[in-house]
């Protein structure tokens, strides 16, 4: 019977590194696929979700992912990087416990990054307004609201 190689790593560790796999089912943005031997190259950017794994005893395993990138090499190498990977046999378990922390944690870095840009913005416009010659409260320079001279 012809295997997989599944290979999952974050930047702290490798996850899973199992030579025995004859199946990877896994999500994407346009929904789930499956993996098998021989499976042309292909790369995909996952979405937090559960990857799920069966070995050639019959063995199934889940890994939760949060996003990450997959890549299949040569059909017989199935590449994860992902930020953070958690591996589990109890697929409830995952789900209830990992993957809402995943998908809440990754709520949560993308309204940072919605704040964070915000506050980028209002800084650059603030910029603009100086370099234009505008202060805060005023007007712009070259237009008066009288003689103007300070009162």
């Amino acid at each position: 019977m012809k295997t997989l190689r599944l290979l999952i790593t974050t930047p702290a560790a490798v996850a899973m590194d199992r030579g025995d796999v004859v199946s990877v089912r896994a999500d994407d943005q346009s929904g789930a696929f499956s993996i098998r031997p021989g499976h042309c190259e292909f790369m995909t950017v996952l979405a937090v979700s559960v990857l799920t794994f069966r070995d050639r005893d019959g063995h199934t395993g889940h890994v939760a992912v949060r996003g990450g990138v997959l890549n299949v090499r040569g059909g017989v190498l199935v590449e994860v990087a992902t930020r953070e990977a958690v591996v589990d046999d109890d697929l409830v378990r995952l789900h209830d416990l990992v993957l809402n922390r995943m998908a809440s944690d990754a709520n949560r870095e993308a309204e940072a990054r919605t704040h964070t840009l915000r506050l980028q913005l209002r800084v650059m416009k603030q910029l603009h307004r100086y370099l234009r010659g505008e202060r805060p409260g005023s007007l712009p320079f070259g237009q008066s609201g009288g003689t103007g001279h300070a009162q």
